[in-house]
């Protein structure tokens, strides 16, 4: 188990003499300071000390300070031809482990996060007598980046009838009953031949502490239909009552598309259906006004919970497929949430102009009598337009607005440009021959307000060279936002896969806000990648990556590993980074996971901000619940305030915290340095 060293609460001003000494919050106020000891006088003067070597130089002050000894490294950013990750994944394939879904948590309480890997495979259940072909794993992290399966000793595959091996599709953590340990939702996509059916359905997983499962009573969400084509889940508070409720999206049955539903919790592991009356229903497919106006029931691949106006409510994303609108649901500060999609720029963006679609440009050209074809340009000779009855194109639907946005799986949140607000990564399937209207994987960067601008990737960055090729196919389903170089800058993972030539993409941020591809030898090295989890895995101060590989139509992909086998690519980078890891513990008022925390942390004059996430995205990526802040070349942590998800949206402010530690923050509590 984690050692914690608690540190002194000393007077800060604004705050009464009663919270200095017990760490409590005053009932009559929202916002209380926490100092988490002496003040490091003259620490600062260390730093040029550190600047020449890459080693960590330690300062012990007085003996009257309760912190840890003060750690400075020198800070060095990544630069192109440094090897920022190796492939450490003999241990998985050594096991066997397979997946391309993945999430990481801590369920066992032991300070390092455990790995769960799941398959697409419907209708069928593991054989719990042999590991080969399986489909769920859960993954026990035994230190060092070694794993060991956990997946029959920790319960986690139990069935309603008696039995185990059951599969799980969509799986996310949070402390649902707040006991301290972490819960888990296990999603299952239904097959809807009734021979094929197993009779699993998605269940409440209820965690012992120790990492060990019980089925819960579920309620709601465990409603067979909606659970046959689950695309994602989120964890969050939409009341901000202390309890985790779910937002969880649906795509297709059959023909049918399914409204995306809210579940509220009850504290216990029940959640009951409450997307009505939180007035997030949206409409059966009628009119084409109606879908037009984007208030339709969507193919949602992934959904996504974070306060993107910062009124300490979530907001609500989903993540569409079939070139549609993406859906946001903002809140209203007071407890309910508008439709905002088309006016706060998610829905799509303004590319409109089907022509460009080279399926359309060839329509035109065998059929130019047909509606609006007049002035379309004809296509290049290397499409070959011959025939209209092959073309990926339908005339009289095709160029409507709901079928000019994007092919959207996930949606990631976070502070790309240390502004203060969140922003958005859209990950999104594009193919070389539909044109500019397909929406693109692409940041989205808030205005504060909880509205968007897209630059667009020329001036980002984000761009890609496909090596010439001229029928590429980018896969986009999964990717990050996360700092890999730890210097206080948010980079970018795009998972591209199912596709001939598809990739993970890694793009490393420049102090002037633009991104530069990391090439595969440098960074991370991984044919078709679908699924991820992120963690320090092996808790050295640097954050790993855990990546699944699509296997679809790997026919003729030399690329292609004979499974979907896990690969983990260990950081290489810690050794010259500072940084600090924040644990936070929720307390009266706020779930016990703290999801929805927003967390600000200032050191060297930068302010970098994150929120605890509930698992977001395709079929629900979930990293580490742990917060890690790249601190470039500072090693001095001058403030960390923490907005607590309640009611009150309460705010704790902590001074002078030590760099280059792991610390928790539990609410109304001074901070805890944990001891490796």
């Amino acid at each position: 188990m984690r050692g914690l060293l608690p540190s002194l609460l000393v007077p800060t001003l604004g705050l009464t003499a009663l919270a200095c000494a017990t760490g409590a919050r005053s009932a009559s106020t929202d916002a209380a300071t926490v100092g988490d000891g002496v003040l490091d006088s003259g620490a600062a003067n260390d730093v040029s000390a550190a600047s020449d070597t890459a080693a960590p130089v330690e300062t012990h002050d007085s003996v009257s300070d309760p912190r840890p000894p003060r750690v400075c490294r020198a800070g060095s950013a990544w630069t192109p031809g440094q090897k920022a990750f190796t492939d450490q994944s003999a241990g998985l394939r050594a096991l066997g482990v397979t997946g391309i879904r993945l999430s990481a948590a801590d369920l066992d309480g032991d300070g390092r996060a455990e790995l769960s890997v799941r398959s697409h495979a419907q209708g069928v259940r593991d054989d719990p007598a042999t590991s080969a072909g399986r489909l769920t794993w859960l993954l026990h992290n035994d230190g060092g980046l070694a794993f060991s399966d956990w997946t029959a000793a920790s319960g986690f595959t139990v069935t309603r009838d008696g039995k185990v091996g059951r599969t799980a599709h969509v799986v996310v953590f949070g402390d649902v009953d707040n006991d301290g340990d972490l819960d888990a939702l296990s999603g299952v996509n239904v097959n809807p031949d009734p021979k094929k059916d197993t009779g699993d359905r998605t269940e409440v997983l209820l965690n012992d502490g120790k990492g060990g499962f019980t089925l819960a009573e579920g309620g709601d969400v465990r409603e067979a239909k909606r659970t046959w084509s689950l695309g994602g889940a989120s964890f969050t508070d939409l009341d901000r009552d202390g309890l985790l409720d779910l937002w969880v999206g649906y795509g297709t049955l059959g023909n049918d598309t399914l409204p995306d539903r809210a579940y509220v919790g009850d504290g216990k592991g029940q959640f009951t259906d409450q997307t009505t009356l939180l007035g997030l229903m949206t409409e059966p497919w009628s009119t084409l006004a109606l879908i037009n106006a984007n208030k339709v029931h969507r193919n949602t691949w992934g959904v996504t919970a974070c306060d993107l106006n910062g009124d300490g409510a979530p907001d609500l994303l989903s993540s569409s497929y079939g070139r549609f609108f993406n859906g946001f649901w903002r809140s209203d500060g007071q407890g309910g949430r508008v439709d905002a999609s088309v006016p706060a720029g998610v829905a799509a963006d303004l590319e409109v102009d089907w022509r460009t679609n080279l399926n359309a440009q060839c329509y035109c050209k065998l059929v130019p009598a047909a509606a609006d074809c007049a002035g379309t340009p004809p296509p290049p000779d290397f499409f070959g337009c011959t025939d209209p009855a092959k073309l990926r194109w339908n005339h009289p639907t095709d160029r409507e607005p709901f079928r000019l946005g994007g092919n959207n799986f996930s949606t990631v949140c976070g502070d790309v440009d240390n502004d203060g607000d969140l922003d958005l990564l859209n990950l999104t399937i594009v193919h070389w021959d539909v044109g500019s209207t397909s929406d693109p994987t692409e940041l989205l960067l808030n205005d504060a307000s909880g509205s968007f601008k897209r630059p667009g990737n020329a001036t980002t960055g984000l761009t890609r060279d496909w090596k010439g090729a001229v029928d590429w196919n980018a896969g986009d389903m999964t990717g990050a936002l996360f700092d890999f170089d730890g210097d206080g800058r948010v980079d970018v993972y795009i998972g591209s896969s199912d596709y001939p030539g598809t990739r993970g993409f890694l793009f490393h941020q420049k102090p002037d806000g633009s991104f530069e591809p990391v090439a595969p030898a440098d960074g991370i090295d991984h044919a078709r990648s679908h699924g991820l989890a992120i963690a320090d895995f092996d808790r050295d101060g640097d954050l790993d990556v855990a990546v699944g590989h699509g296997t679809s139509r790997c026919s003729g992909d030399a690329t292609c590993h004979p499974t979907a086998e896990v690969h983990l690519f260990r950081n290489e980078l810690g050794a010259t980074a500072n940084w600090l890891q924040l644990r936070l513990v929720g307390g009266p008022g706020s779930n016990r996971s703290a999801i929805g925390a927003r967390v600000r942390v200032t050191a060297g004059g930068v302010t970098q901000t994150q929120e605890v996430g509930g698992g977001h995205g395709h079929y629900g990526i979930q990293h580490d619940l742990v917060l890690h802040f790249g601190l470039g070349a500072a090693c001095d942590v001058e403030q960390v305030e923490v907005r607590w998800p309640d009611a009150k949206g309460t705010v704790e402010t902590y001074g002078s915290l030590r760099a280059n530690y792991r610390v928790t923050l539990t609410a109304g509590l001074p901070p805890a340095y944990e001891t490796p």
